[in-house]
């Protein structure tokens, strides 16, 4: 069983899941932690009170919580890569109407004739309008849900909520203006669009974008703060370098550092589980329906405690890889094409290297990010067991198998248990492991 450190901090595990919340977002790895960095930053210069620091410090880093909750519903209204929409988003000027009807007409239905395209975006004119401040609600909302979850204060989740409101009450979701606008949700707004600016095109021109947006959708007092951190070279050079992480620590307050436990990773591990099952309509509740038939059959075939402890994270964070797969093929009711079925077969590595950041969860990664290693059931020798991590792998395969036979599918329904428990049961003992199968119809039996 994963031992927690008695020291281990919250921030240093949060940091690292944050990685999953920048794919999902179409982000270069490291966006929310470079965030976090520019708005502390922030803080110190404008002098916020050391109370407030550590609601905004973890608001920063999990300011995308409800990042997948949307990816659907933009992927079927534009047809086109949920992550790059929601990358280009960042980079636009959306609260007007000709960079907004840009933004439109570059990402409607990239594969379509320039007609369609146009059809498509006088749709989304009049059949849609206001779906934009829905989907920024609801994205919004349940960030704060999870952050509440996360058992974090009434402060860090109103920042999540707010993060997207305009200084000129032209932002959303609910159009507040300036100091209407908690100060911790103007700070990370303003320190989410200095780093996409700044990652794209310079630190130069992140504050020179701040500059135009001062006013409108920026508080004037923030925005002269960050102009007066443009020849903070030492500190830019962190926010850029190869390993923002590892200047977090020093930024996080001292009389707010929160450690894990092992109730808290259970926590974080049901809360992720969320995040990933939010991001397709077909996988609402996936991460744990599959991880109650995992410990269930693990029950059945004695597993400790500890090794059911352990089975049950890695159930609920197994598919977090997922995030980093577009809903153009997660949602896809007809056969993907060769290239999305290698996409989809890339999910498990990006569990694996999210995971791999998480020494709390190390003990995870291997069982994770193998739940699709088929072959192994039959290389083993006979009578051996492979040790725990195979034991655990094999499981979570027939235990993902099953949950996802009986959930409808954008290409078939759910089928019912019986007919389930014979399509794993055809392939015990060559593809997926015989023992697990069997403990699968007698935990449900």
């Amino acid at each position: 069983m994963t031992r927690v450190a008695p020291d281990l901090r919250l921030s240093d595990i949060l940091s690292a899941l944050s990685y999953a919340l920048d794919i999902t977002e179409g982000q270069r790895p490291g966006h929310a932690v470079r965030t976090c960095l520019i708005g502390m930053r922030l803080a110190e210069a404008i002098g916020l009170p050391g109370d407030e620091r550590g609601p905004l410090f973890y608001a920063l880093l999990l300011k995308d919580l409800g990042c997948s909750s949307n990816a659907a519903r933009l992927c079927a209204l534009f047809g086109a890569d949920d992550r790059a929409l929601k990358r280009d988003h960042k980079l636009s000027e959306w609260t007007r109407p000709l960079p907004s009807l840009a933004y439109a007409l570059r990402h409607a239905m990239p594969e379509a004739s320039p007609l369609a395209r146009v059809l498509r975006v006088a749709s989304l004119g009049t059949r849609e309008r206001g779906s934009g401040r829905e989907m920024m609600q609801t994205r919004c909302d349940r960030g704060a849900e999870i952050a509440a979850t996360l058992g974090f204060t009434e402060a860090t989740r109103e920042a999540i909520r707010t993060l997207d409101e305009h200084w000129d009450g032209r932002g959303m979701p609910q159009g507040l203006p300036g100091p209407a606008i908690p100060l911790l949700g103007r700070i990370v707004g303003l320190a989410q669009t200095t780093e996409v600016f700044a990652s794209a095109f310079g630190v130069e021109a992140a504050i020179a974008v701040a500059q135009e947006r001062k006013g409108s959708w920026f508080d004037p007092a923030l925005v002269e703060a960050l102009r007066g951190l443009r020849r903070a070279t030492t500190f830019w050079a962190q926010v850029r370098g190869p390993d923002p992480q590892a200047h977090l620590a020093v930024l996080e307050p001292e009389d707010e550092v929160l450690v894990a436990d092992e109730a808290r990773l259970d926590i974080i591990a049901h809360a992720f589980a969320q995040v990933i099952d939010a991001k397709s309509p077909y996988t609402y509740r996936h991460s744990e329906g599959v991880a109650e038939l995992a410990v269930g059959i693990g029950r059945v075939l004695g597993f400790a405690d500890g090794e059911l402890s352990d089975l049950r994270r890695a159930a609920l964070l197994h598919d977090i890889g997922k995030l980093g797969v577009s809903n153009t093929i997660l949602d896809k009711p007809g056969r993907l094409t060769d290239e999305e079925k290698a996409q989809i077969r890339l999910h498990p590595a990006y569990t694996q290297q999210i995971l791999s950041r998480v020494d709390a969860f190390r003990d995870l990664v291997e069982v994770a990010s193998a739940h699709h290693e088929q072959p192994r059931w039959h290389r083993l020798p006979p009578g051996t067991t492979g040790g725990a991590p195979v034991a655990a792998s094999r499981v979570l395969a027939v235990a993902d198998i099953g949950e996802a036979l009986t959930a409808d599918r954008p290409y078939r329904a759910g089928l019912p248990r019986e007919e389930m428990l014979a399509i794993p049961g055809r392939d015990a003992g060559v593809a997926v492991c015989a023992e697990s199968v069997k403990a699968l119809a007698a935990h449900l039996g």
